[in-house]
């Protein structure tokens, strides 16, 4: 299959025109993931078993259930029932994982020790970053799950303007016994989590650049990590990450489950104003509600860039 995605125009201002801010708010955050599901009750189960992301609200619309799941209150997940869709492709653009930020290694353990007991997933491995200790999983409909905690930034290893990531062996029994504590396994969905990263498939490298980094305004932080890109506001080591490890070469999502929006968080009003600029600059679409501009990337996925602290309503309300 080869690449169909095209490359974006270069931007050029009309005359007289402001010049965007270049890049995101180093205040940018992500918000809560959009998965779509066949098996709704299943999913939503997994995941509060699993990763005790507890349901906060749902609604219908149509054949159609969105559910809203969280932690301390805290949107950090939304399933949408989609009945009949084919299920999840792994050689697609689309989701590679979405990753769960711990605050502490405690919290992480005790929610990789209820993980690994749920068996409704799959245990896929634990990795070293450099940056970050990370454990990963795959959900009943395939679709992967980081769950990490970040080491303090000074701890950060940097080379040529880059912040050097690595993917090195990490003993999961011996991670439990050095961080796992009964009082973190009895708080449960009680201790805080956000949504740290997302990490995308795409087909190339260079149009996944041109989209995430020159149009929405991430900054490239590691370009040496073969067959990935990955890239952040106010440098954070990723809040986006783009692979085509599975997924090189394809051309536009066909529809299926998996995937159904990716949230970005901007502090305020102006940072959507420069995002705006930076997209009509380049003559890529959009919708626009005012509080969120909603953008599709060349293979289909969208994003969803909003104002931070949406409501449960708010997030239950979104297209996706």
């Amino acid at each position: 299959m080869t690449d169909i995605a095209p490359p974006f125009p270069r931007a050029t201002p009309a005359p007289g025109a402001p010049t965007p801010e270049r890049v995101l708010n180093a205040a940018t955050s992500m918000g809560p993931v959009t998965l779509r599901v066949g098996d709704l009750e299943t999913m939503s189960g997994y995941y509060a078993r699993a990763f005790a992301l507890e349901p906060l609200a749902e609604r219908s619309s149509g054949r159609e259930v969105h559910r809203v799941l969280g932690r301390a209150g805290t949107p950090l997940l939304k399933l949408v029932h989609t009945p009949g869709l084919p299920g999840v492709d792994p050689r697609q653009p689309g989701l590679f994982h979405t990753a769960f930020l711990f605050e502490d290694a405690a919290s992480l353990a005790a929610t990789v020790h209820r993980a690994l007991q749920e068996p409704g997933g799959h245990f896929a491995g634990a990795a070293d970053h450099l940056v970050s200790e990370a454990f990963y999983f795959s959900d009943p409909e395939g679709n992967g799950v980081e769950l990490y905690t970040d080491r303090d930034r000074s701890l950060w290893q940097r080379r040529g303007g880059q912040i050097l990531m690595t993917t090195d062996y990490l003993d999961p029994r011996a991670y439990l016994k050095r961080h796992l504590t009964q009082k973190a396994v009895d708080a449960a969905s009680s201790l805080t989590g956000t949504v740290g990263h997302v990490h995308l498939q795409v087909g190339n490298l260079a149009t996944a650049r041109d989209f995430y980094v020159d149009a929405l305004g991430f900054e490239a932080t590691l370009t040496s990590y073969p067959g990935a890109l990955f890239a952040s506001a106010g440098g954070y080591h990723h809040h986006i990450a783009m692979n085509v490890w599975n997924s090189k070469g394809a051309g536009p999502r066909a529809a299926g489950l998996g995937l159904g929006d990716v949230a970005v968080r901007v502090p305020g009003p102006a940072d959507l104003d420069a995002l705006r600029a930076r997209l009509g600059l380049r003559q890529i679409p959009f919708a626009d509600d005012g509080r969120s501009v909603v953008v599709n990337d060349p293979w289909g996925t969208q994003v969803t860039v909003a104002l931070p602290d949406p409501t449960v309503d708010e997030v239950l309300a979104r297209a996706s």
